[in-house]
């Protein structure tokens, strides 16, 4: 497959690119800031401008969006993100969400727990909104979204025994990067999943 993954320099996206181009994969790696990664072979590309996203998914089987920017209100990144992304019309759209706004009980997001930090539901709540952009695509863009426990170990080794299912916190939290670029990797080649949030966990 063709993939181009955006976010490539991140904790998620460098394990998506390395474990894509291990199974023999044609891979894109998308960077905003090309002069941070010398010697990577990544791309320069903003994913929130629609045009340059069109020219860089074009001819690709999959995208991987695994981007973030925390000097951005995540409010208004990560809609932005998604609409860019859905205008350029990818085959297959997997994407990276996050824990917190998963379900502890129905109706009852990670972020709307009594407690739960201001900030961090500021942040969160722009998870939301890229997920509303996505919602509102075409039918004929083919997207999922990934949201992996709210809490993610970033130097363990993926287990490779993930599980995935519904949009309520899994059981389980030793979740690492390494799983969450397996999940992403997997959905990118077989499509298991359409058109929804799905909860990831080991």
């Amino acid at each position: 497959m063709r993939i181009v993954v955006f976010g490539a320099g991140g904790r998620a996206g460098r394990r998506v690119v390395a474990l894509a181009a291990g199974r023999g994969h044609e891979v894109t790696p998308v960077v905003r800031d090309r002069s941070r990664y010398p010697g990577s072979g990544a791309v320069e590309g903003d994913v929130t401008d629609a045009a340059a996203v069109r020219s860089l998914v074009a001819g690709h089987d999959a995208v991987i969006m695994t981007a973030v920017r925390l000097d951005v209100p995540s409010v208004t990144f990560f809609p932005a993100a998604a609409r860019a992304l859905v205008a350029a019309r990818p085959r297959r759209l997997v994407a990276v969400g996050i824990g917190t706004t998963l379900e502890v009980e129905p109706g009852l997001a990670v972020h709307d727990s009594p407690g739960f930090p201001a900030e961090h539901r500021a942040f969160s709540l722009g998870h939301v909104a890229q997920l509303d952009a996505f919602r509102a695509a075409p039918a004929d863009v083919d997207w999922v979204v990934l949201a992996p426990p709210p809490v993610v170990l970033a130097d363990e080794p993926a287990a490779g025994d993930y599980v995935t299912g519904g949009s309520s916190v899994l059981p389980g939290t030793a979740f690492s990067y390494g799983d969450l670029a397996a999940a992403l990797v997997d959905e990118a080649e077989t499509p298991r999943h359409h058109r929804e949030l799905v909860a990831v966990a080991r």
